[in-house]
């Protein structure tokens, strides 16, 4: 449902809610090398997530990514519409142009429910929600 950009991105802002907890910055080629992503796809998303307003970032030798207090509070669905778009969670998931309650595709009725239920999830959990039971259950980002 998610594109790999869109992949990379909750990984990286997850890593980075995690690794920067303490003030620190990281740089792209660590967390790159930390995710196993491409270095210079992961710089792009990054670029644009710092745009957004959804990571920090401070440029020069000490300088690096890291998520502030105020970037973890923001709820997940944020990073999602950032690199996907808004229509990610509303659009038909063949790809058809016209799917619409009232001209639904085959998988409309079933898709919907599992899209909204998602998109509800998604909604309602921060980032720093999220990074906490990554981090909890020791889970690999």
């Amino acid at each position: 449902m998610f594109s790999k950009s869109c992949k990379y991105g909750i990984r990286a802002v997850l890593y980075l809610a995690v690794k920067t907890r303490d003030g620190s910055k990281k740089g792209v080629q660590g967390i790159a090398d930390e995710l196993d992503v491409p270095k210079h796809f992961l710089a792009k998303i990054l670029q644009e997530l710092s745009r957004k307003g959804l990571i920090s970032s401070i440029k020069g030798p000490h300088g690096g990514f890291y998520m502030d207090a105020k970037n973890v509070q923001k709820p997940l669905i944020a990073v999602i519409e950032s690199i996907d778009g808004p229509e990610v969670m509303r659009s038909c998931i063949l790809g058809l142009p016209v799917c619409s309650d009232k001209n639904p595709c085959p998988l409309h009725s079933k898709a919907r429910v599992y899209r909204d239920g998602l998109l509800e999830l998604v909604a309602e959990q921060s980032i720093a929600e999220l990074a906490k039971s990554v981090e909890v259950q020791n889970l690999k980002i």
